[in-house]
């Protein structure tokens, strides 16, 4: 769950990712060590922030090692399998899903504020 405070397209630090996911602090660091599509933001003196992508991502990886039984090694070859299985010269990641949600909100703000015409 977000931050009551925060948009949910808001980036998000590492207490706030464990706290909503129920993912231990020391294990996301772990897990940001073996599974390389998770990649949050680091500034200056290490702080990390997580986009909305990312911790759907710690959801997704939580779900298949305590739900589904997945050892580390399963998740990382799943994770690893579906990044290849996408079709050459199509854009990748979770920045790019990002760009893709961003520019859809603004073209729906755009339609939604421009004058009607009668």
């Amino acid at each position: 769950m977000a931050a009551p405070d925060k948009a949910a397209t808001a980036f998000r630090t590492i207490g706030e990712v464990s706290r909503d996911t129920g993912v231990a602090q020391h294990i996301l660091r772990y897990w940001e060590t073996r599974f390389p599509q998770l990649r949050p933001l680091q500034r200056a003196g290490n702080r990390r922030y997580y986009r909305p992508e990312d911790a759907a991502l710690v959801r997704r990886i939580r779900t298949l090692l305590e739900a589904e039984g997945y050892t580390i090694r399963g998740v990382q070859k799943l994770l690893a399998d579906e990044g290849s299985a996408l079709p050459a010269g199509s854009p990748a990641g979770p920045r790019t899903t990002a760009l893709a949600t961003i520019r859809d909100t603004l073209t729906r703000a755009l339609a939604d504020s421009a004058p009607h015409r009668s």
